[in-house]
């Protein structure tokens, strides 16, 4: 993921011309802090919210609540990188070296671990619907740890480049120059964008393939309680799917553009394709805000749980009312579906 504030003014590669990207840097400047304050305090509220709900209404016997646990964890993990980007938009990478690596690979493996929960799901939500009797489907709490681990430690993997070779570089600009965090050599950011676009392709056509699955099952059964949980986990997908596909794609033919194909090398073009650039992050970045949404509005016992939340925190109830929730708390058992 090409994590660059683009902030130079000037690309080097043309040697008749100069190609100003002033209205670039602005618009980055000023779109992007905006907009990513907004995803932070929505990703921040509503997976912290989801989180307490988890804790206080649900056990983790069922897989689909460990996954959707780590799902949380994921998005937040990704949203404490986005206040450093927002900054750096502004005024540049004004920490030290050590902060951008460690930002810079936190926020990978947000992005990482976000995919691959997302795929087991996926894999997870098929194995009910399509193979409801099989071991894995009724998988214990033993094999959701097993798995969650797993996910996190490939995620760690995938992310462990941009610790080891994320630095510091001299940005130019029309003024003097500012500081970056970016990847030292153009092969590890090469590196970076392949490794995103095969994971990318990885999820999609194992969640293409589960879906197609899934649907196909569905069609030839009558189950209100199949039909919520795969439009929930297809909601999230869905959307996720939307958000990163165009960002997938501008990034691939940004590294074109590094290595002079035409014709996005040419001025004109490569402006173009920075303001895509924005545009489809700014986009991809918000999915971290937008999981919580889903749970709420498609997630019928998310939902129940989310307004005894809201009564709890704004209404005084009587010791007799207090005693049912707790016993209601005790007895409720399964998945938040």
């Amino acid at each position: 993921m090409n994590i660059s504030s683009n902030n130079t003014y000037y690309d080097y590669d043309y040697p008749d011309e100069v190609c100003g990207k002033a209205g670039v840097v602005q618009f980055g400047s000023i779109a992007i802090p905006v907009f990513f304050s907004i995803v932070i305090t929505l990703s921040l509220t509503g997976n912290i919210l989801v989180l307490v709900i988890l804790g206080l209404y649900e056990n983790f016997k069922s897989l689909t609540n460990i996954f959707i646990l780590n799902l949380a964890v994921s998005d937040l993990v990704f949203t404490t990188g986005l206040p450093f980007w927002a900054i750096y938009h502004i005024w540049g990478w004004l920490f030290s070296e050590l902060h951008c690596k460690i930002v810079t690979f936190i926020f990978f493996t947000g992005f990482y671990s976000s995919i691959l929960f997302l795929t087991v799901m996926t894999i997870y939500r098929y194995l009910a619907v399509v193979h409801p009797l099989s071991e894995l489907s009724t998988g214990k709490l033993s094999v959701g740890i097993f798995v969650s681990v797993l996910m996190w430690i490939i995620s760690i993997g995938a992310a462990m480049p941009s610790l080891l070779y994320s630095s510091l570089i001299l940005i130019p600009q029309e003024n003097g120059h500012t500081w970056g965090c970016e990847y030292q050599a153009t092969v590890w950011k090469n590196v970076a964008v392949i490794q995103q676009n095969i994971f990318f392709l990885v999820a999609f056509a194992v969640m293409a393939f589960c879906y197609i699955q899934i649907l196909g099952k569905i069609t030839k059964t009558r189950s209100n309680t199949k039909n919520r949980a795969v439009k929930l986990v297809f909601s999230i997908v869905a959307v996720f799917f939307f958000g990163w596909v165009p960002y997938n794609v501008v990034i691939f033919l940004r590294v074109l553009a590094d290595h002079v194909v035409p014709p996005f090398h040419e001025c004109e073009a490569s402006i173009q394709l920075d303001y895509a650039f924005y545009v489809c992050r700014l986009i991809a970045f918000s999915h971290c805000c937008l999981n919580p949404v889903f749970y709420a509005f498609v997630g019928v016992k998310f939902r129940s749980h989310l307004k005894s939340l809201l009564h709890r925190m704004f209404s005084r109830q009587s010791p007799v009312e207090e005693q049912q929730v707790r016993m209601q708390h005790l007895v409720s058992h399964g998945s938040m579906y």
